[in-house]
């Protein structure tokens, strides 16, 4: 299926949850944020929440400084 990550198109496998598409996209590790469709992901619910096809995602890491 299609998503749109952060304003690009990205290929994603079918049924995949917030979660899966953190690991598919290579962030698992990274501290972020997730909105899906301008709803914020709660973290605790990545592995719930099931992306659709056209969804449009936004992920943002935190990076740390002063």
């Amino acid at each position: 299926m299609q998503i749109i990550v952060n304003g690009e198109a990205v290929e994603a496998p079918d049924n995949l949850t917030a979660a899966e598409l953190i690991r598919h996209l290579g962030l698992e590790n990274e501290r972020l944020a997730m909105e899906i469709n301008r709803q914020i992901a709660p973290r605790s619910r990545h592995d719930e929440i099931v992306i659709q096809p056209n969804d449009k995602v936004e992920i943002v890491r935190a990076i740390g400084g002063g």
